[in-house]
């Protein structure tokens, strides 16, 4: 055996123990390569196997014939006399290309499976269509969607994220982080609030709008741990902590329940509500409220009520102690007023008719009662004025003969 041979298999070893990959997937790599070059060497065997001695590194060619079955009815030494050069060549661009291979499949394995983890990188290539984060071994993309409007990620600082997909490519693992997902809060809050992390105290649900507001609904499972409080911390400490590295995005924890009315009742903080009334058909909650309670519990733009219909699952129809009584009052039975109060994309509180067409404001709303009035009595008075008029002319044809036949 050769001193080269020795090298070889020194270099072999040394290059699986550095990459983790073990000795005998990269020979079997560099045998089927080897195969691969003999074959494009002139004479060669149709069929040939390539040996390595694990051992003393020595590398044999065998040609081989087959019969109709693909059995080997004959083998031979068919290794060519200046082999170890092309083996020498040939083991280079197998093993670099093998040990890609191997670490694109490791990088990928680490992540597989890891959607919805949270991690840390480092910013190292921002543009309008994506950030690119350094997680170390990998880098990881944040697509434009997938970013919280008006943060800023300069290289450099350190940003954490959430996994939301890990692909399988030809270049390595790709994967696809955001700093918009709802998970994100989640994961913030169990790596602050260890009761979290221990399962004693669990985020039942959650609403986001990125960058302003997020709405969680929390459960304890021991009934000596207040869960709020525990996702709260003395002071606010732990809350803080999430509200910092969400760049001062405010947070709502709200205690979870497994009744939809008092569910809703808490979505709605910081507003009272005085009374929730449910319509399992059309899946709405009817919200009655104070009216000095109204623009609370819809909140700036309507985010309020959005964000407790997100959380709650329920469509929020929120309305004044004012505006019921009105509806109760006097214009029921009216046709052209069925519908009902929504919340609009700007937060109003708008009439929307069930037979569709223009929604109406409070205002136009009350305008078009009384036009509607006004027109329902005009009308009236005109069909009266017809029939009058109609009886009439009846009576006169009823007479006109009679006078006829006296004149005759």
């Amino acid at each position: 055996m050769s001193s080269t041979n020795f090298e070889f298999l020194d270099a072999l070893g040394q290059i699986a123990r550095d990459k983790g990959i073990s000795v005998d997937t990269l020979l079997d790599a560099l045998a089927n390569a080897l195969v691969a070059a003999y074959k494009r060497l002139p004479d060669s065997a149709e069929e040939a196997v390539v040996t390595i001695d694990p051992d003393n590194g020595e590398i044999k060619v065998y040609g081989q014939e087959l019969d109709l079955e693909g059995n080997v009815i004959r083998e031979w030494d068919d290794t060519p006399e200046d082999f170890g050069r092309i083996a020498a060549q040939t083991a280079k661009q197998v093993i670099m290309q093998r040990i890609r291979e191997v670490e694109r499949d490791m990088k990928y394995d680490e992540y597989a499976g890891r959607e919805g983890d949270i991690v840390t990188g480092i910013v190292q290539q921002t543009d309008n269509r994506y950030t690119l984060l350094d997680l170390g071994k990998v880098e990881a993309l944040m697509p434009q969607a997938e970013q919280v409007p008006y943060e800023r990620y300069e290289h450099g600082t350190r940003q954490k994220a959430y996994i939301v997909e890990v692909r399988k490519t030809t270049k390595g693992p790709q994967i696809v982080v955001s700093r918009t997902h709802p998970g994100l809060v989640k994961r913030l809050f169990e790596l602050e609030v260890p009761e979290i992390s221990t399962g004693v105290v669990e985020i039942r649900a959650a609403a986001r709008e990125p960058g302003h507001r997020t709405k969680i609904a929390v459960w304890s499972n021991d009934p000596h741990v207040d869960p709020v409080g525990a996702c709260v911390g003395a002071r606010g400490s732990r809350v803080r902590m999430v509200t910092n590295e969400l760049k001062g995005e405010r947070i709502d924890v709200i205690p979870y329940s497994d009744d939809p009315i008092e569910l809703i009742q808490n979505a709605l903080a910081p507003a009272r509500v005085r009374e929730v009334r449910l319509d399992d058909t059309t899946g709405t909650a009817t919200v009655i409220v104070n009216d000095y309670q109204l623009s609370l519990a819809i909140g700036k733009e309507g985010q309020n009520a959005r964000l407790a219909a997100r959380l709650t699952g329920w469509r929020i129809d929120i309305k004044s102690e004012t505006q019921l009584e009105e509806e109760e009052a006097g214009l029921e039975g009216q046709e052209w007023a069925e519908g009902e109060w929504i919340v609009d994309d700007e937060g109003n509180q708008v009439w929307k008719p069930a037979e569709g067409g223009d929604v109406l404001t409070a205002a136009d709303y009350s305008t078009a009662a009384e036009t509607e009035g006004a027109a329902a009595v005009a009308a009236k008075a005109a069909a009266d004025e017809a029939d009058a008029i109609v009886a009439e002319e009846a009576s006169a044809e009823e007479a006109a003969p009679a006078g006829d036949e006296g004149e005759q």
